[in-house]
């Protein structure tokens, strides 16, 4: 089983290849580095990424601006995953992402300290915006419901579902119209749930599954 002490010689080794002088356990602190007179740097050492490890990175910021989270570097995906997301989160949070690799002892920096800089998507707003205005009501009262998240593309198959279902067979123009739906021959055609059935060129009918779907959903309708 992995020790925190197995990360302290690989990590203050590396620190000393830089030109720090580094003792371990002062204070709170797992590792602390100083070079010439400046700042002092911060390692905290975990077996593994935790929120405990964050929060004591954290906390250390009130001391310094660098300082580093450090963990052993695993292998397999599920940790690949790990070390991606956490990567990100240590540069929202201002922290700098070391990993050992203890069967070599290769210290490897992911992000340095830094403060951190969002940069914002207009794509992301964008789709945001547009599924709040084309969402009719507020079916999912801030998470999901018995049925799960009802999307504005959902609403509006159920209102072509329930077009069909009173009318029959139909062209997608006149569902398009009567049930206030501009992409229903798209949406139709398409077919993601598995609601419709193509009966000619343009016209289309509900399928058992669609009717399944507005037992289901129907209550949603607005």
């Amino acid at each position: 089983m992995t020790k925190e002490t197995e990360l302290y010689g690989p990590v203050k080794a590396f620190l000393q290849r830089q030109g720090y002088e580094v003792k371990g356990e002062i204070g709170a602190c797992d590792v602390v580095a100083v070079r010439d007179g400046g700042d002092p740097v911060i390692v905290e050492l975990k077996t593994a990424f935790s929120l405990s490890l964050f929060h004591q990175g954290v906390a250390r910021l009130s001391v310094t601006d660098d300082v580093y989270i450090a963990v052993p570097r695993k292998t397999g995906k599920p940790f690949q995953k790990a070390l991606k997301e956490n990567t990100k989160l240590c540069r929202r949070l201002g922290l700098g992402l070391i990993t050992v690799r203890l069967s070599d002892k290769l210290v490897e920096v992911h992000t340095d300290p830094a403060p951190y800089a969002p940069r914002k998507s207009k794509k992301r707003k964008g789709q945001l915006l547009k599924e709040f205005a084309r969402r009719v009501g507020d079916p999912n009262d801030g998470g999901a419901t018995r049925h799960g998240i009802i999307t504005a593309y959902r609403q509006d198959a159920l209102r072509c579902a329930r077009f069909l279902a009173v009318h029959g067979p139909s062209k997608g123009a006149k569902v398009a119209g009567w049930a206030e739906v501009p992409t229903a021959t798209r949406l139709m055609r398409d077919n993601h749930y598995g609601w419709f059935e193509k009966v000619s060129k343009g016209v289309y009918t509900l399928s058992a599954e669609g009717r399944k779907g507005l037992s289901d959903y129907g209550d949603l309708l607005v």
